[in-house]
């Protein structure tokens, strides 16, 4: 009786012992610093909104420190975090945008 050797096996028979074998184009990497990116560009925008409204301002460097955070989770902690900012800035847009409309005077 012999033992085959895994390196005998064709590749797509083989279970790959390192990370860089299950992962080859580093889709984690690429994943994390896509979140990165976007909680920045939230960041920036919320610092030129803080100009032409403090309110708006705050909630979008608020949603940017969220997605920071969901960028350094688990994917299924992610996604209902996601989730939350999304309809938190969603509800705090609505209410800004009719507290502006209630605001100016009607014509």
């Amino acid at each position: 009786m012999t033992t085959s050797d895994p390196g005998d096996r064709p590749p797509e028979d083989r279970h790959p012992e390192d990370m860089e074998d299950l992962d080859p184009g580093l889709a984690r990497a690429r994943t994390e610093l896509a979140w990165r990116r976007t909680a920045i560009s939230y960041a920036a925008l919320g610092a030129a909104l803080l100009k032409a409204s403090p309110p708006a301002g705050v909630l979008v460097l608020a949603a940017s420190a969220l997605i920071w955070a969901a960028g350094r989770l688990a994917s299924r902690r992610r996604l209902l975090l996601v989730t939350v900012a999304v309809t938190s800035v969603s509800i705090g847009a609505l209410v800004l945008a009719l507290l502006a409309r209630s605001a100016l005077p009607l014509r």
